[in-house]
């Protein structure tokens, strides 16, 4: 397990160092979107460590929006980063907390992310994810299914090409 997170820390600066060239918009226009939008970067086996692979994505929220709750993989072992703005979050049944640019934060395997938005109403915020997860997962996340809410299930799975 420590030789995993060494290799997602090692990945995930790699990723974050390519991804914080990719321009961001700054401002909001009448195309913007109402949601986050979700990237794939690479979805890669990992060759010695059978049966897993690594899956890096970005997570653009424009000011003031937010994903909908949502279950994580229960294989997906998830390192997240902060590359710009700052990002709500709870996860499980813990407190929700600010992370700001440069703070990152470990997701364990089935978690349920309960508020992931960004904090601001005026800037965007951009997230880097990596999961570990089985080779054989299709689905990273699903949207949580709320009987109260059913408002809820307004969001996409994030499924990755096999």
């Amino acid at each position: 397990m420590q030789r995993i997170r060494y290799l997602a820390i090692a990945v995930t600066t790699a990723v974050a160092a390519v991804a914080s060239l990719i321009p961001v918009t700054v401002g909001t226009t009448s195309d913007a979107p109402a949601h986050e939008t979700v990237t794939l970067l690479a979805a890669r086996p990992i060759p010695d460590v059978p049966g897993k692979r690594l899956v890096s994505i970005l997570v653009d929220y424009p000011p003031g929006t937010s994903s909908v709750p949502h279950r994580h993989a229960g294989t997906a072992f998830i390192y997240a980063y902060v590359l710009s703005g700052e990002i709500r979050s709870q996860v499980d049944d813990e407190p929700v907390r600010v992370y700001r640019e440069g703070e990152w934060w470990f997701e364990n395997p089935g978690a349920h992310h309960r508020v992931s938005a960004n904090a601001s109403k005026r800037r965007p915020a951009r997230l880097l994810a990596v999961f570990i997860v089985d080779a054989a997962e299709t689905e990273l996340t699903t949207p949580w299914e709320n009987p109260a809410r059913p408002d809820e299930m307004a969001g996409v799975a994030i499924r990755i090409p096999q």
